[in-house]
């Protein structure tokens, strides 16, 4: 197992986070000053609805993953071979079903949501949206699982990277010059073009020993429909508060919760690429249990160390970013109290978990807890639309709260049982991290931030992250001096081998 790898997925998807980030910051802002929120929410909104056409690949992507580590680690490419052509199988299958549904959902989507936006307008954003995932879903939808699996994301994160800031750039001078929704809309499909080439070159160079028509392993990904019951629940959680804001109140209020989710969703991204980096590690020593147990725990203890910290600062200082962000967009409120402290609740629990839940995973226990994801999403969809009519957008973040404190503390209770230990030493690592979580939201209040300029943000920012990482990561490495000796022994072993 090349440890190797995971260390470039951590710094390559962190420089991409950055870049990301940063470009991701100036577009939303662009589109709220020149088109105003109503186009911002549209797009939020597209965005949201497109995620559910995932589902046809979601259940084969995931049980192609977990089936690809055993052969991976054991360099048998006729096995990797057989599993790739049953998957490859799946996805010709599926593939027209896919472009259907845009189709369908273009004309649908054009005649359902309530905009003052002209309908021509909205049918090309929807379809240009949808056909650059059909695109990527009939020509390189099986590479990344391949990649996944070998612990090579580093490479589909440089090529999305090098497309993200191309795009960005791209669309930063259509809107300055005036453009409209589908000129921007446009430019991501031109450049998703352009990143598929790119892909299929890699590919093409790299893996050309993969057989594709060999007798596809159906057995291999044969837990597929349980995995997309998981999938179909988690699309279900994930995207239900805007299609339900959608659907009942008014893009106006999507465009707000958008610009929440888009700050807290951009700390998600670096949580889960510092969470993900080693998973590849943890399916691939999987059988090897005294190696695996040394390697989760240190896994655990770390990603929830490092989760509680980001989102900590995030509570911090989203309403002074905010603040200056919608600086000038009158149309609606984006300043609230009470959505900071929803959010990060929402956030903590869904990243928080990621340990149990990868444990769940490896050991494809997907038909034995399929019920209990469904449960999830039915808690989450009967909540949110009792309280949304009352509270609007307080009642769907509460309503995936509720459904996120009882499978938050299901997948730990379910991991316990697998790993064969208490769930206890599980929530010991919960509970001190929110117990620093709210120690430091208490002293942030007496300190005097006034943060009028990007600048001083940013200033803050950095003084903030150098005291709380440090003290999170102090803390917990004392507490847990056997995780963090394992740790920091995987860290001198990779330095030494560069």
């Amino acid at each position: 197992m090349d440890k190797k790898r995971g260390v470039k997925n951590i710094i390559f998807g962190l420089a991409a986070q950055i870049i990301t980030i940063g470009l991701g910051i100036v577009i939303p802002r662009l589109v709220l000053v020149n088109l105003g929120s109503e186009a911002n929410g549209l797009l939020s909104a597209i965005g949201t609805a497109l995620t559910y056409m995932s589902l046809l690949e979601a259940g084969v992507g995931t049980a192609t993953i977990q089936a690809l580590y055993k052969p991976l680690a054991e360099r048998d490419r006729d096995a990797i071979s057989a599993i790739m052509s049953a998957t490859h199988y799946f996805y010709r299958r599926t593939g027209m079903i896919y472009l259907a549904l845009v189709l369908m959902l273009s004309v649908g989507f054009t005649f359902a949501i309530d905009t003052v936006l002209p309908t021509y307008q909205v049918f090309l954003v929807v379809l240009m949206s949808g056909m650059s995932g059909v695109l990527s879903y009939f020509f390189q939808g099986k590479y990344r699982l391949l990649l996944t699996a070998e612990g090579k994301n580093y490479i589909l994160t440089n090529i999305g990277t090098v497309t993200s800031v191309c795009v960005s750039i791209i669309k930063v001078c259509v809107l300055v010059a005036g453009g409209n929704v589908v000129a921007v809309q446009a430019v991501y499909f031109f450049f998703n073009l352009l990143q598929l080439a790119f892909f299929a070159v890699y590919m093409h160079r790299h893996y050309r020993w993969v057989n594709y028509h060999a007798k596809p392993n159906i057995e291999a990904i044969s837990q597929k429909n349980a995995v997309l019951v998981h999938q179909i629940s988690g699309l279900i959680f994930n995207n239900t508060d805007v299609l339900i804001l959608t659907l009942f109140t008014s893009l106006k209020s999507v465009s707000v919760y958008s610009m929440y989710a888009m700050i807290f969703g951009m700390i998600k991204s670096v949580a889960v690429t510092l969470s993900e980096g080693f998973v590849y590690a943890l399916g691939q020593s999987f059988h090897d249990k005294e190696r695996f147990w040394h390697m989760f725990n240190a896994y655990e203890v770390y990603n929830l160390t490092l989760t509680t910290a980001l989102f900590c600062i995030c509570r911090i200082l989203i309403l002074p970013f905010l603040q200056l962000y919608t600086k000038g967009v009158n149309d609606i409120s984006y300043i609230d109290p009470w959505l900071p402290g929803l959010f990060a609740a929402f956030y903590l629990m869904h990243n928080g978990r990621a340990s149990s839940a990868n444990v769940i995973s490896i050991a494809q226990r997907f038909e034995a807890t399929k019920w209990r994801s469904i449960l999830e999403s039915g808690i989450n969809v009967v909540v949110s639309l009792v309280l949304t009519y009352k509270l609007g957008i307080y009642g769907v973040l509460l309503g995936t709260i509720v459904a996120l404190l009882y499978r938050t503390n299901d997948m730990i209770l379910y991991a316990a049982g697998i790993l064969k230990r208490s769930p206890w030493i599980t929530y010991r690592r919960w509970g001190r991290n929110l117990l620093l979580f709210a120690a430091f939201q208490v002293l942030a209040h007496f300190l005097p931030m006034n943060i009028d300029s990007y600048l001083r943000f940013g200033l803050w920012g950095c003084g903030l992250s150098v005291i709380i990482i440090p003290v999170f990561l102090l803390v917990n490495s004392l507490l847990e001096p056997e995780s963090a000796r394992y740790a920091m022994t995987v860290v001198k072993n990779m330095l030494n081998h560069r």
